[in-house]
């Protein structure tokens, strides 16, 4: 996942759980002290709208596979935002004191049991995200070395391939050294045929020779 999004994300939870205490806070005063807390809180509202933004920007930017993890936790931090919204219009609207007994006493505790049961619910499903991406980073390691090993493995019937050429090509160079000197040997051996036949020519004029010279000397 994306270290700027993870950066935006702990902004946004520590902004909502310190609007959370605020509204808590806020429901049980009165006056210039409410108005001003209401003020402070509707302040961090903006901030975290803002944050919200920011990251919907950077989830846009991401791979296909993270990006729909991402977002399903943005959903879940807008739903937030949207709570706290609502809890700071009851606390506006809630000005006089018969208004803010009774939000004491029936709706504000409903409110801050919900806002629990929500907020727990966000932490349960931020935790399943999280497990998905995690569950997504080792899917994509694993993909990465069997594509490592795949790598390497064309790397190797590259090399053979390239031995079994050269071994090729020594194997026709053996075989046209082998012609040539079967040619060598051919004409070797025809040369020696007609110079067979030459020295057995000549062996028989000198015998011939040498029977006539004694013919005539023996007359």
């Amino acid at each position: 996942m994306s270290q700027v999004f993870e950066g935006y994300e702990r902004q946004y939870c520590e902004i909502s759980a310190n609007l959370t205490r605020k509204c808590s806070s806020a429901a049980v005063l009165n006056g210039e002290q409410k108005k001003q807390k209401v003020s402070e809180i509707k302040t961090g509202l903006e901030n975290a709208e803002a944050l919200i933004r920011k990251m919907d920007l950077e989830a846009r930017t991401l791979q296909p596979n993270v990006k729909a993890v991402v977002l399903a936790k943005l959903r879940e931090y807008k739903n937030d935002l949207n709570n706290l919204k609502s809890e700071v219009k009851r606390l506006s609207s809630s000005d006089s004191a018969a208004a803010r007994d009774a939000l004491l006493e029936s709706g504000m505790a409903d409110t801050l049991t919900t806002s629990s049961d929500q907020r727990g619910r966000l932490m349960m499903s931020t935790e399943r995200l999280n497990q998905s991406t995690d569950r997504v980073k080792q899917s994509r390691r694993t993909m990465q070395e069997t594509e490592d090993i795949g790598v390497s493995i064309l790397e190797d019937l590259h090399q053979q391939r390239q031995s079994l050429l050269h071994a090729n090509n020594t194997l026709h160079g053996v075989d046209d050294n082998l012609g040539k000197s079967k040619k060598i040997l051919t004409a070797m051996s025809r040369r020696m045929s007609r110079n067979k036949y030459i020295i057995g020519f000549v062996i028989a004029v000198v015998v011939f020779v040498i029977a006539l010279i004694l013919y005539f000397k023996l007359r």
